[in-house]
This record gives C-alpha cells, structure tokens and sequence, in this order.
C-alpha cells in the first residue's frame, strides 16, 4: 500500500485529488487535522512520512515544501507552476515523455491545464515535421471559473462577477507560457490568449493554423495517441463544441478542423480543467509510480 500525503488537501485541486483516491485500497492517506495543517512540525512529520507527496499549494509554498523533505525515499508530484521547466524534475504528462519514465520519477511536475491542451496538440506535429519548431503560433483557450482558485469561485458564485465571460492575461505574460514553449518543441512562445467564462469547469483550447493539412494533422495525432485510454482524438459533426464537453471527466479529446481547400484548419483540446487539466493529471501519475495502471479511479 502506497502512503500518500496531499498537502494543501483543502484546496480546490486537493480536494479533487482526495475524492478520487478515497476508498481505493492500494492507498493510505496521511492526514492532518485543521489545528495542525499548518504547523511546521506536523507537515514536516507528514511530507517525509509518506511515499508520495502530492503538492496543491501556491508556488512558493510548494518550493518550500519541498526544502521540507529530507527522507531519500519520498518522492513528490507538484500540482504547482513552481517545477514544470526546473532542472531534475520530470513533466507529469506520459504521453509524451513516456510511462516508464514518470513511473520512475523522483520528482513529477503536473502540467498547467492550458498548456496540458496546448502541448498534445502541438508537440506530436513538431516531432511529425507538420508544423515547423520555429512556427510562431497563436492560441486562445477558455476555462471554467474554478480553475482561478478560491477567490475566484467565490466571486463567481456569490454573484459578484460582473460578467459572464471575461479574457485576460493581456501583459502576454501567462504563468503556463514558459512550459508551453518547453514541452511543445517550439522555439518561440506561443501568443496565448487565454479568458474564463461562467461555468464551473470544463475548458477549450484552440489553435489556428495556415497551411497544415487537417486530415494528416488528424492522423498524426491519432497514430500518436494511439492505445491511450485517457487521450482520444475524435471526430465531432456538431456545430459547436461546448467548454462543458469533457466536464466532469478526467480524459482529453483532441479534434482537427479544417477547411475544405485544406489551407486553413483549427487544432481543439476539450478537457476538464480541474481533470486531465490537474487533479485527474496527478492521480494519473500517482497511479504509474505506484505501479497500477494509468487510469485506475479516474472518471475517463
């Protein structure tokens, strides 16, 4: 059985991670009580207690969590920005760097929800030459309020936002660029445009393209992902594909939309922002350094 603390467990993405280990025999979580989650000792006593640690904490606090650990043993998976481009730690997304290598990781880092949308489209057409490493890409995505954390939620659902959809980011300074541009194969960073809309969770990322065939776009990607039971490539007739599509569910969908000239097309990531886009993501990789397989107790 695998010893599991989750520190920052209250928070939205730990709450998430908790509802979906609870129950499962293969894990033991280690628990604080509210009069000790935040005292020094107890969380030391607790980070180098478990065989996992699995960090929901803003990004400071995650460095410093990490000072705290001092058993050789523990081995982390970071929920935080802190770590997706550090030296020594290995990006949670196995479909690209590899299962076996997460499974053996020391140190994983979760990827950010975007940029998790934006780097299963893009990479697997670098690596295929489909599009250029040194492309200058545009993408614009929208996610559900609650990927903004406490404050924003509340806002939300108190009544106080003052809009039902709002963009923002516009310094083009995003914190997940800098790991769109490292795990995407590209050479120059992405204009990324990202917005949030009135709906508790869901999210669409959505990249335009000139010049990319869709149907070899389409099939780069499905040969790519192929035998995954959590990314899929689909085809889609509807008219519009909602950011509620994967709500709820911790799978990723990818689709290709294109012209009928084959000049133009639109590559599209649906994904849950709290599933695949975090919670889901780390119980994924939590699951292969445990040695179970990748899916077990995810809503795919």
């Amino acid at each position: 059985m695998t010893r599991v603390f989750i520190d920052g467990a209250a928070g939205t993405t730990g709450l998430e991670i908790e509802s979906r280990l609870t129950g499962r025999p293969e894990f033991d979580l280690v628990r604080l009580d509210d009069a000790h989650r935040k005292d020094a000792g107890a969380r030391r006593d607790a980070l180098n207690a478990a065989d996992v640690v699995i960090l929901c904490l803003p990004d400071d606090a995650a460095r410093e969590a990490v000072a705290l650990i001092d058993n050789p043993a523990t081995r982390v998976i970071d929920a935080s920005t802190a770590h997706r481009t550090a030296k020594g730690w290995t990006f949670g997304f196995p479909e690209l760097v590899g299962r076996d290598i997460v499974a053996q990781a020391k140190r994983v880092s979760n990827p950010g929800c975007y940029s998790t949308g934006f780097i299963a489209l893009v990479a697997p057409l670098v690596r295929a030459s489909l599009i250029g490493g040194g492309a200058r890409l545009s993408c614009y995505a929208v996610s559900g309020y609650s990927g903004g954390g406490k404050a924003m939620i509340a806002e939300f659902e108190s009544g106080a936002a003052p809009t039902a959809w709002r963009t923002y980011a516009l310094s083009l300074a995003h914190k997940h660029v800098p790991e769109m541009l490292r795990h995407s194969g590209l050479t120059h960073a992405p204009l990324f445009a990202p917005s949030v809309a009135a709906t508790h969770r869901g999210m669409i990322v959505d990249i335009p393209l000139f010049g990319v065939d869709a149907a070899k776009a389409r099939d780069t990607l499905s040969w790519f992902y192929e035998g995954s039971k959590i990314v899929r490539v689909r085809e889609f007739d509807e008219a519009n594909l909602t950011i509620e599509h994967m709500a709820g569910r911790d799978g990723l969908e990818l689709f290709v939309f294109g012209n009928a000239e084959g000049t133009q097309c639109r590559l599209v990531a649906a994904l849950d922002n709290l599933g695949k886009g975090a919670s889901g993501a780390a119980v994924q990789s939590l699951n292969l350094m445990a040695g179970l397989p990748e899916e077990t107790g995810l809503r795919v």
